[in-house]
């Protein structure tokens, strides 16, 4: 009875987890169309063919609601951003998740209005000079690092897919943008395929190999 007990347990813990994992996967049986197609936009695991310069207002003037196959025709573009990385965090699901703002803050500044750029697994992998510890070294970022870096953030750029990760409207109001740290939109470079660096001395962006 005990032998036949615990083998049920055994049984339902591995089910469990098994189905927890198919969930992370975006492939549980019975799962929304719209949790399996974000899962699918975040793991593209191939670079846009033609990528489009955004800016913050750009990206703040996608639209959030808006039918389906209209934001899969904007998902399906490429998007590329210059700023600088306010924040960088290690998320739960390995994702670098990265605050891309517009102007540098300097040290004692408050945090201003950020785009979401996530650098995900896929990407990742394998690959030394985008690892969480060389990213740091590499955007000096404002926040993310054990202590502020003297030089200050260093000027970046992102490419990567448009994907809407979080389809509402939040209005933000011109106090928040002067004196918080909101995200701007729902919109994000997600993932980012493309890391680039500016190089003062020669006046030009520089591909931060992977």
């Amino acid at each position: 009875m005990i032998v036949r007990s615990l083998a049920v347990l055994i049984f339902a813990v591995g089910a469990a987890v098994l189905f927890a994992a198919l969930v992370f996967l975006g492939r549980a049986p019975g799962l929304p169309a719209t949790v399996r197609h974000l899962h699918e936009m975040k793991s593209r695991t191939t670079p846009p063919s033609a990528v489009s310069d955004f800016t913050m207002a750009d990206f703040a003037a996608l639209p959030h609601q808006l039918p389906f196959a209209d934001r899969l025709a904007l998902e399906a573009r490429g998007a590329r951003m210059a700023g600088w990385v306010q924040r960088i965090v290690l998320s739960g699901d390995g994702d670098l998740h990265l605050e891309l703002v517009e102007n540098q803050r300097h040290r004692g500044e408050r945090d201003t209005a950020y785009v979401v750029a996530e650098v995900t697994p896929p990407w990742r992998d394998a690959a030394p000079g985008w690892s969480y510890e060389s990213l740091l070294v590499a955007f000096r970022p404002n926040r993310g690092g054990r202590v502020a870096w003297e030089a200050g953030p260093r000027r970046v750029r992102l490419t990567g897919w448009l994907m809407l990760d979080h389809p509402y409207d939040k209005p933000i109001s011109q106090w928040l943008l002067e004196r918080g740290a909101p995200r701007r939109t729902g919109w994000e470079l997600h993932p980012v395929t493309r890391i680039e660096l500016w190089d003062d001395a020669a006046s030009a962006w520089r591909e931060l190999r992977r």
